[in-house]
């Protein structure tokens, strides 16, 4: 019997997920949470075999307390489910340490052929979400081939190009110092780059110092 735990802060939607996986001869929902403390208090006490979490919680997120469900019941598997198509979540709960994830107007096969798959060991993520996450991937992996810089690194290039110090930097993006340094070490590293001059060269060259008129 796969023993699961439901997670989302909507009793309503608690409920149909409850009626829907204990209409299976071999799945049973052991416990319900409405909340990121509950639900960690759920995973330490009953140890499911399957939390099905919800992405959108008040307070924590479910991808923010996945990391701590898996902590508490290291033997669990993470289905998440969410209203979000966004391929950006998708690698988010997967980096976080789900096993699944599924779209909660997916048809109630789907989620328990995902539960199933899961409690089995596999992964479960529908084709169509897995196809957007691969197209979104390999846009990721061009635009970093065509820029390797971060947002934040290219406006830390521009003002250390126009002659900023590490502290003034700091002071105008609002971050730390440490923060500051560490942006400026990983442009450079990024870019191969050596002196203030070489820098100043790649930002005129890439057209940032124009931003600044």
């Amino acid at each position: 019997m796969i023993r699961t735990v439901v997670v989302d802060d909507h009793a309503v939607v608690r409920a149909g997920i409850k009626l829907l996986l204990d209409q299976q001869h071999d799945i049973e929902v052991v416990g319900e949470a409405g909340n990121a403390k509950d639900a960690i208090f759920r995973a330490r006490a009953l140890k499911p075999d399957v939390i099905l979490l919800d992405v959108v919680m008040p307070g924590t997120s479910g991808i923010d307390v996945l990391p701590q469900l898996l902590k508490e019941s290291p033997a669990s598997k993470v289905l998440v489910l969410s209203m979000q198509d966004d391929p950006s979540y998708v690698r988010e709960a997967f980096a976080a340490g789900a096993s699944g994830y599924v779209l909660k107007e997916a048809a109630d096969e789907e989620v328990v052929t995902a539960v199933r798959d899961i409690a089995d060991g596999g992964r479960y993520l529908h084709p169509t979400l897995g196809a957007r996450l691969v197209t979104a991937e390999a846009e990721a992996r061009q635009a970093a081939e065509a820029d390797p810089l971060s947002e934040r690194e290219r406006e830390v290039t521009r003002l250390l190009a126009l002659g900023h110090t590490n502290q003034e930097i700091a002071k105008m993006l609002f971050i730390s110092v440490r923060t500051a340094e560490t942006h400026r070490a990983h442009v450079m590293q990024k870019l191969g780059l050596a002196t203030r001059a070489e820098l100043v060269r790649y930002a005129l060259q890439q057209g940032l110092l124009q931003e600044d008129a």
